[in-house]
């Protein structure tokens, strides 16, 4: 499969104007205030940031959706927004980049997530949320439900984008599971440690790292470590496939019958890991929704990865530039086992 890899995914490409997919979780809305830093405040040991420039970018499961629309596919939002001014400015940027806002259910005394970002010199100074981290319940977690079956019934598969602030629920998870599997839709994970062991009989699971160790008891400091708790994990979950993202190491594909791939990156240089779990995730489904293999999925999501990190804050990739990253590096030498 190797000397046609590429050839494969450049197929798979082409049919992503075909993709469509829902995004359900946790939305939230990016503020970033950009400026530089000459003195240290008088009043404490802190830098002062001289602000020059603000600017609003999608967050969570909305950047999740926007990475689809931007690798040319459809996608479908369901999650829950308050009625304040970060929801105006949510489904205003959403509407901006003709993503449907159908999906989103509105809570008047929740408030919509926002994370407000200072960054200096190109380097994060602080981060400050406002958000509340309850998980939705009885009528708020029925009116959820609704929407997601409704985007469902012309979508591929659905995307689970937990963040932990409530919108995927331990009781939701399993009615959303169940309905998407007994529809014969695939379910892809961007998962969460506190709800990691209810993500059950999935077609993914794309946690990184250090997600993957801390849910297992244990630090993945060499490709023993991250063999022995891929396939525990797997096998726990009862899962189709596991994808850990390992870094600068690149990503570790594991599958049924003790089958592991380990994909180097192609990433030479990283500016900003945010949302870099967003663009795999939603790389991911595009590539099953197009037809593709876990293997071509897997690839392809590292090749989208390697591209986003080298920009400041969330940010997507297109068909295009994975195609250019294609036509400039060789056929891959993948470690399979």
């Amino acid at each position: 499969m190797n000397a046609t890899l590429h050839q494969d995914i450049n197929r798979l490409l082409d049919r992503f104007g075909d993709a469509h997919v829902v995004v359900w979780g946790d939305v939230m809305l990016d503020e970033y205030w950009w400026g530089s830093v000459e003195r240290i405040s008088p009043e404490a040991p802190v830098p002062v940031v001289s602000v020059e420039k603000q600017g609003l970018k999608l967050g969570g499961a909305a950047n999740v959706a926007l990475n689809i629309k931007s690798l040319g596919g459809t996608a479908e939002i369901v999650s829950v927004i308050g009625k304040d001014r970060a929801a105006d400015g949510l489904t205003g940027l959403l509407g901006e980049h003709g993503l449907a806002t159908d999906g989103l259910v509105t809570v008047p005394e929740r408030p919509t997530t926002v994370k407000t970002r200072i960054v200096a010199h190109h380097q994060q100074v602080v981060r400050a949320d406002r958000e509340t981290t309850d998980e939705i319940q009885g009528e708020q977690s029925d009116r959820v439900f609704a929407a997601y079956c409704q985007a469902m019934e012309k979508a591929a598969g659905v995307i689970i984008s937990d963040y932990g602030k409530g919108v995927v629920s331990g009781s939701l998870l399993v009615r959303v599971i169940e309905w998407a599997r007994s529809h014969d839709r695939f379910v892809v994970v961007d998962p969460k440690d506190t709800h990691f062991f209810s993500y059950r009989e999935v077609t993914t699971l794309t946690p990184n790292h250090h997600e993957a160790g801390f849910v297992a008891g244990r630090r993945l400091r060499d490709d023993d470590a991250v063999r022995s708790v891929g396939f525990e994990l797997l096998e726990r979950l009862n899962a189709e496939s596991l994808l850990i993202t390992l870094g600068e190491r690149g990503m570790a594909l594991f599958e049924p019958d003790s089958k592991l791939t380990l994909i180097p990156t192609v990433a030479d240089q990283v500016f900003d890991v945010t949302g870099a779990g967003d663009t795999v995730i939603a790389t991911v489904a595009m590539c099953l929704a197009a037809g593709g293999s876990m293997l071509q999925a897997a690839y392809t999501a590292n090749i989208a990865a390697g591209q986003v990190i080298r920009e400041i804050g969330t940010a997507q990739t297109t068909p295009t530039a994975i195609r250019s990253t294609i036509a400039a590096i060789p056929e891959p030498v993948l470690f399979m086992s």
